[in-house]
């Protein structure tokens, strides 16, 4: 029998396009799906061939909804695969609204350029359909946490809590290869004592193990509220608007219920605020129905019959007219778009509307990968390109780390810091080379751990410690 392995065909030197494939004799498993994002060279590899061929693909295996861990998803069915998806519950709901969400952005972006005349295709066209959105949606089969499923034969894999964002997990993945060899793959892990979400669990002991390193070498401020506050007080006395471009997963939760928090508390004024994502709002109806995933504090706003995730002002944006009309809304004011990383989606108009007025404050609160938007904007651009216009960059520019729904690099080793044996062999994934260099330098030091950043399209052996 061939021994086991696992190669990286996606997020090793990079955050985004996780891919990994576990081979095992004549099976081959693919943990994650990802869509790769940001950098030209990285999005054009969305349009190669997949990176493995899928007559032989046996099952997939997701960690959680984000496009950078599920976005491939229905390119992969468009190129044969039919095997199936498994994932948690809640993820399962999220992928209903998220990959539909992602098949229409990329046909409306092609339909816009081929309008506007600004793509260098002849004719643009989208990497995938809603066709083949929903194609992939009915391969999916939810599994709970905690209660062992097999994926294929002689493959094993146990979800566990990673506190990321809702449906969010770790998996553990047994191979019954004749030594009887174990995976852990941490997926993005949350961080500790956050709203909403159950803390990361930790995992016993793995033969091999695979772990995020996306704020390996950061450490995140204790509490974001004061920040937040600071932001949102300031923009208000301009008169401006405060855009956040937030992802519809997770981050506009929270920073809904902190925003409800800092109002109930006195610390900033009573705001309109707005969603404007049709996504973001179906997302924040599953965060509330999804109770079992809930940590006690939500529970029990819940149940005193409270809005953990409703400021005093709040409001929807649901239609493309009711987002038109933002436009006209005067400061001050907070809209919450979609892209997290202004990407594409309805954050862009306001963006083109309102990055020119030195009364706006952008907000960026989650990672902003190299080669997107709102890594331009966090890195100081004076104009960002839209639409096929340059439009100047007037607006004040704020970053607020500590949202951040991924652990920094002492949550990182606080996580492993639970193992009871170390892993054989450790590799770093879903960050970039500083991130991920910082965090195995940190963990040589303090586990004394066999560790190396992973490397791109890279196969190695699973094999026991």
């Amino acid at each position: 029998m061939a021994p086991a392995s696992v190669s990286f065909l996606g997020a090793a030197g990079t955050v985004t396009g996780s891919k990994h494939v576990i081979a095992t004799g004549q099976r081959k498993v693919l943990l994650d799906c990802g869509l790769f994002q940001g950098l030209k060279q990285l999005r054009e590899r969305n349009w190669q061939p997949p990176p493995v061929d899928t007559a032989t693909l046996d099952a997939v295996v997701l960690s959680h909804a984000h496009i950078d861990h599920s976005g491939y998803l229905p390119a992969l069915v468009r190129h044969g695969y039919d095997g199936p998806v498994y994932c948690t519950p809640a993820t399962a709901d999220l992928l209903a609204v998220l990959l539909p969400d992602s098949a229409y952005l990329q046909e409306e972006q092609a339909a816009h350029a081929t309008h506007h005349r600004y793509s260098r295709h002849e004719p643009p066209l989208p990497l995938y359909t809603m066709a083949d959105a929903h194609a992939a949606l009915r391969l999916l089969e939810p599994r709970p946490y905690h209660e062992p499923f097999a994926v294929a034969e002689g493959i094993q894999a146990t979800y566990r809590y990673a506190g990321h964002i809702l449906g969010s997990a770790s998996v553990t993945v047994d191979l019954d290869t004749g030594r009887d060899l174990t995976l852990a793959f941490s997926g993005d892990l949350g961080r500790w004592d956050r709203p909403i979400l159950h803390d990361p669990e930790p995992i016993p002991a793995a033969d091999i193990l695979l772990v995020e390193s996306t704020y390996g070498n950061r450490h995140h401020p204790d509490n974001p509220a004061e920040a937040l506050a600071r932001i949102v007080r300031q923009t208000a006395d301009r008169g401006g608007a405060l855009i956040v471009p937030a992802f519809a997963v997770g981050r506009t939760q929270e920073l809904l219920w902190l925003l409800r928090t800092l109002e109930e508390s006195g610390d900033i004024p009573i705001l309109p605020v707005y969603t404007d994502s049709p996504m973001a709002i179906r997302v924040t109806d599953i965060y509330r129905t999804r109770t079992e995933e809930h940590d006690l504090e939500m529970v029990q706003l819940i149940d005193d019959g409270a809005s953990p995730l409703y400021t005093t002002q709040f409001q929807f944006a649901r239609t493309p007219e009711e987002s038109k009309r933002l436009n006209h809304v005067r400061g001050p004011v907070i809209i919450i778009s979609a892209s997290g990383m202004a990407t594409g989606g309805r954050i862009l108009h306001h963006l083109h509307q309102r990055l020119s007025d030195q009364r706006t404050t952008v907000l960026l609160v989650g990672y902003q990968a190299a080669g997107t938007r709102g890594r331009a904007l966090q890195d100081g651009a004076a104009h960002l390109r839209m639409f096929g216009q340059s439009v100047a960059v007037r607006a004040r520019i704020e970053t607020l780390d500590g949202l951040s729904a991924h652990a920094d690099q002492s949550e990182i080793l606080r996580w492993l810091g639970a193992f009871e044996r170390p892993p054989a062999s450790t590799y770093l994934v879903h960050g970039e080379p500083a991130a991920a260099d910082a965090l195995a330098d940190a963990i040589r030091t303090r586990l004394r751990w066999d560790v190396q950043p992973a490397r791109d399209r890279a196969r190695v052996p699973i094999e026991r410690g």
